[in-house]
């Protein structure tokens, strides 16, 4: 039989392994939330750049920023609506439209134009 001290011991050794698991767990998570945010912050910046290149001439990509046409929704306007997500870009991006031209682009660039629309969001 184990003595209680040595139980005791035991006991708390354990939970002291436990609690480094869980602190390592956490600043993992949070480091990885980091690098996340640094990510999604580098694609909005190539999607604005995107956008300015391609798209303002019928769109304001800027916030405030009037477009050429009044047909062609702002990317504010686009990104406060209430269906946009980044899947509804994403299927948007793939599909042809009439009043539009038919670009072909790259799903990284894609994923960059949509950072960028989703960035707007007036929450």
């Amino acid at each position: 039989m184990m003595s209680r001290s040595v139980r005791i011991y035991l006991g708390l050794a354990i939970l002291i392994g436990l609690s480094v698991l869980f602190l390592i767990s956490v600043v993992h998570t949070a480091a990885g939330a980091s690098r996340s945010a640094a990510g999604a912050s580098r694609a909005a910046a190539e999607g604005h750049r995107l956008a300015q290149a391609w798209c303002q001439t019928c769109h304001a990509v800027e916030p405030g920023m009037p477009g050429l046409f009044d047909r062609a929704p702002s990317f504010q306007a686009i990104a406060d609506r209430n269906g946009t997500t980044a899947l509804s870009l994403k299927v948007f991006w793939k599909t042809s439209h009439q009043t539009m031209p038919n670009l072909v682009i790259s799903p990284q660039q894609a994923d960059a134009l949509s950072s960028y629309i989703l960035s707007l969001r007036g929450d």
